[in-house]
């Protein structure tokens, strides 16, 4: 069965839309919301994958409802952010 709810541990991982193209990183979770920044610096990505992510004004909010499954290395949404 596939996970759907984000934690602390999915910081850093690629968002997916439904047709495959990649559209941002987890930058930060926060009681399950994750946050989706759409063009992180390498810098950025870092920080999210060592859980030192902050969100920006230009993070997406991204909740349970909205995903699809979450892999090792992805998250892939239900439809398009």
């Amino acid at each position: 069965m596939s996970r759907t709810t984000l934690t602390a541990d999915d910081e850093g991982k690629r968002v997916l839309n439904t047709d495959g193209t990649a559209v941002g990183r987890i930058v930060d979770v926060e009681d399950g919301r994750g946050y989706v920044e759409p063009d992180p610096s390498l810098t950025d990505t870092i920080k999210a994958k060592l859980g030192w992510g902050d969100v920006s004004e230009t993070a997406h909010p991204l909740d349970e409802g909205s995903i699809e499954r979450i892999t090792d290395d992805e998250v892939y949404l239900r439809g398009n952010l």
